[in-house]
């Protein structure tokens, strides 16, 4: 093409007519170059520059990924200014204060929810000491309500006749991981790669099976090992259980493995409307065949025992 500058112009606009492509969406680069002046016209060192069309959906979740980063920093900055009145300020009312945003529905969660923000309003501020009082007490109060929802699961159980190992990978589960859930799901959101999101989940289960089964038991075998007696616990249907999950689990593990491996897909969270929505009823239906079939087995309806 050719530019024209009249007498004291110093930008002009290219037009580039773009053309349809049967191929699947990516990001198009091309490059622009200027030369042949005329006139008494010179360029300058720098004459070409390179221009990159980016995807929408790319472009949409790097825009959408810079907005939650930047609140999470604003939100951080806010968090080291927090005083205990602030805090109770924003547990009593409906989103935090901000009601000209506020939906129907943080009205309703409000309302459901006003006792524990009130009793999470007590923790220190993080700017105290570093922000470490608040770390150990939240980390106390999340042990002390875990072990409430595992007490009143296992008697809900008992009211209605459901086993304990049933309660334990439905209810008890259910009510402990939702924390993790929504951590992986702002780890999804804020970060370009899929590594923080999937890496908190086997973080956290592998808390649960080193520290949360092995300190206690550490402690109860030094117990009885003072008074000398033998600690002993049955293993039910445990072993049926861990070996359906292992199942599911490494199928879980391969349907990430193959969408990093098909072009369409490429990642092993996001891609196409239609394979999210496949992955994600797959891995429901996964938890349902696991929960179902232990509970089958609890009720010794399927008949498998495993040692012993």
């Amino acid at each position: 093409g050719e530019l024209v500058f009249d007498n004291q112009e110093t930008t002009k606009n290219i037009i580039i007519p773009l053309f349809e492509s049967d191929k699947e969406e990516r990001d198009e680069s091309f490059q622009i170059e200027l030369s042949n002046p005329l006139g008494g016209a010179t360029l300058g060192k720098i004459n070409k520059t390179i221009v990159t069309i980016v995807n929408d959906e790319e472009f949409n979740g790097l825009v959408s990924r810079i907005l939650n980063m930047t609140k999470a920093n604003l939100e951080a900055l806010e968090l080291s200014k927090t005083s205990y009145m602030q805090q109770f300020i924003e547990a009593m009312n409906v989103n935090g204060g901000d009601l000209s945003t506020a939906s129907f529905m943080d009205y309703i969660l409000h309302f459901c929810s006003f006792f524990w923000k009130v009793l999470f309003a007590f923790i220190p501020p993080t700017h105290f000491f570093g922000g470490w009082p608040t770390f150990c007490i939240s980390l106390g109060v999340i042990g002390f309500l875990t072990a409430i929802i595992g007490d009143l699961a296992s008697i809900f159980g008992c009211l209605i006749g459901l086993e304990d190992s049933i309660t334990a990978i439905t209810l008890v589960a259910m009510g402990t991981s939702m924390p993790d859930t929504f951590a992986s799901k702002t780890a999804a959101m804020m970060e370009k790669t899929a590594d923080n999101s999937v890496g908190n989940v086997n973080g956290s289960n592998s808390v649960n099976v080193f520290l949360g089964l092995g300190l206690p038991w550490l402690l109860a075998s030094i117990y009885h090992g003072i008074k000398g007696t033998t600690f002993v616990v049955p293993a039910g249907s445990l072993g049926f259980s861990v070996i359906i999950y292992t199942i599911t689990a490494v199928i879980a593990l391969l349907v990430l493995v193959g969408r990093r491996m098909i072009p369409s897909i490429g990642a092993e969270l996001g891609g196409p409307k239609g394979s999210k929505i496949i992955c994600s009823i797959l891995f429901v239906i996964l938890w349902v065949i696991y929960v179902l079939l232990s509970a089958l087995q609890a009720k010794d309806i399927i008949k498998v025992h495993i040692g012993g």
